[in-house]
């Protein structure tokens, strides 16, 4: 079942790449008593969420801190390792913006927007979306079509949803 709007975010691990290596990063702590937007992506540095998806969060995180966002998540099925560099190449880490690896994909099943796309190469990956959650509860949930497209799930387009 694809999650939707009301509903809680369930518990998850993400991964991240700290100072001392893998760190972990509970979901719900992270959530808790704050309003976070979470856009995921099919995977890093591919075309789309490299050219568009990306940056799209990197040209509006300054209004979407105005506009009470605590922290901007993004997340890809991909190990924390690619994840780092990926926000060092595209300026999402000096932006602000937090990126996190779901490796094995599973809190990507668990809202039930993964896909796979054998010709491309892409293994149970995440659909392209971006979110707010306030506290946990998703207050806005903007889910392209399909995994080329970046216009509903830009920056652009949830910030004007805030």
């Amino acid at each position: 079942m694809t999650i939707s709007t009301g509903d809680r975010l369930p518990e998850a691990t993400f991964v991240r790449l700290g100072e001392a290596g893998p760190e972990e990063v509970k979901l719900s702590e992270t959530l808790a008593g704050r309003k976070v937007v979470i856009f995921a992506v099919p995977g890093a540095f591919t075309p789309t969420c490299h050219s568009a998806h990306v940056p799209s969060f990197v040209r509006v995180m300054d209004q979407l801190t105005a506009k009470g966002v605590d922290e901007v998540i993004c997340l890809a099925v991909n190990d924390p390792f690619v994840m780092k560099a990926w926000g060092e190449a595209t300026g999402a880490t000096a932006a602000g913006i937090t990126m996190l690896s779901d490796p094995q994909g599973d809190f990507t099943k668990a809202i039930g927007l993964d896909f796979t796309a054998l010709p491309v190469g892409l293994v149970s990956r995440s659909r392209r979306y971006a979110l707010i959650a306030d506290d946990g509860v998703v207050s806005v949930l903007n889910l392209e079509e399909s995994p080329g497209e970046c216009g509903i799930s830009a920056g652009e387009a949830l910030l004007e949803a805030l």
